[in-house]
């Protein structure tokens, strides 16, 4: 089984979410992986790209088993948004992503993230000089609105398609309710009943089982999970076995390890045995979540300054507990303060 979504043919409709600080390239390769069809980068500064700054371009490296992956930018100036496109162009990737969801105040006092949608015609212009740069797809993550006075999903959607740019993801709040209240997935499937375009959804996909209802009753092309990748990193293979019609399969103490061992070789691969710690510290506490000891396991991950002890407790960890979790927990709130 495949679906098409825009210019792709894709494994599956459930696609890992990009996420500012946590969309890291060994992430992304762990979740492709584990099923996840399509990944995308956390955002970068068009602004960080012009001027060569070294953790902005350090952000847009990608490995080849993430393919396809979009590398997402974010940005006020045309000029620079144009330049990024390019340059993610010659660097490989699959597609451009444009954030245009990001609620963070420095990001939108500058114009940028969710206030470019304020006015579609103007959105609109800068769509089509972006989309006309490069060869490759340009898609963009949106929110329903700025408020819930001014919520224009429809109308960036109508300047979005009109410019010529593959999908839209559209994150099921406006900028004002950031990541609190519910994702609201009617309009999501309202704008996506009115679309032209491929329309992805993405909002509360805390369990496989919700993922499927949501992509199943909205009607949309494919959906976006963030946080419940975190607390589950198996979820996407969990929701393509339901779309498939099969039963899911028990996570295993075998499937902890591997993806343990899997993740501690990509980070030191990537950011070196110290850099590979820090990062490792935030992934391995959101694992642990809902298991016997977790607040225990949490405290000793952020005060252990050797890697070789870090994993070892770690996996000590999940060998005596994977059997253990409350399963309840995986669709209780996760991360309200938001990532993406």
């Amino acid at each position: 089984m495949s679906i098409r979504l825009g210019p792709f043919e894709i494994e599956n409709p459930f696609i890992l979410a990009p996420m500012a600080g946590i969309t890291n390239s060994p992430f992304r390769r762990l979740m492709r992986k584990r099923r996840s069809s399509v990944v995308v980068s956390e955002l970068v500064s068009a602004n960080g790209i012009e001027f060569a700054g070294e953790r902005s371009l350090d952000l847009l490296k990608f490995h080849e088993e993430e393919r396809p992956v979009g590398l997402q930018i974010f940005g006020e100036r045309e000029d620079l948004l144009v330049k990024a496109c390019q340059y993610i162009e010659r660097q490989g990737a699959d597609f451009v992503d444009l954030n245009l969801g990001c609620p963070v105040p420095k990001v939108v006092k500058k114009g940028a993230g969710s206030a470019m949608c304020r006015d579609p015609i103007s959105l609109g212009k800068i769509l089509t000089q972006m989309v006309r740069s490069v060869k490759i797809p340009v898609t963009i993550k949106i929110r329903t609105g700025w408020d819930a006075g001014s919520r224009n999903a429809h109308d960036v959607v109508r300047a979005a398609a009109d410019a010529g740019v593959a999908w839209v993801a559209i994150h099921g709040r406006t900028r004002a309710q950031g990541y609190s209240g519910e994702a609201d997935w009617e309009m999501i499937a309202e704008v996506k009943a009115k679309s032209p375009i491929p329309i992805i959804g993405n909002g509360d996909l805390a369990t496989a089982e919700v993922a499927l209802k949501r992509y199943r009753e909205s009607g949309v092309d494919a959906v976006l999970i963030g946080r419940g990748a975190l607390r589950n990193p198996f979820i996407f293979e969990q929701a393509e076995a339901l779309w498939k019609g099969q039963a899911i399969r028990k996570v295993t103490t075998e499937d902890y390890l591997e993806l343990l061992s899997e993740q501690r070789t990509m980070l030191d691969e990537t950011f070196g045995a110290r850099g590979g710690l820090i990062h490792a510290r935030k992934f391995l506490a959101w694992y642990s979540a809902g298991f016997p000891g977790c607040h225990e396991l949490r405290r000793k991950i952020f005060s252990i300054q050797a890697s070789d002890e870090l994993w070892k407790d770690v996996t000590e960890f999940f060998v005596k507990n994977t059997a253990h979790r409350d399963l309840e927990f995986l669709a209780q709130p996760f991360l309200m303060g938001g990532h993406g």
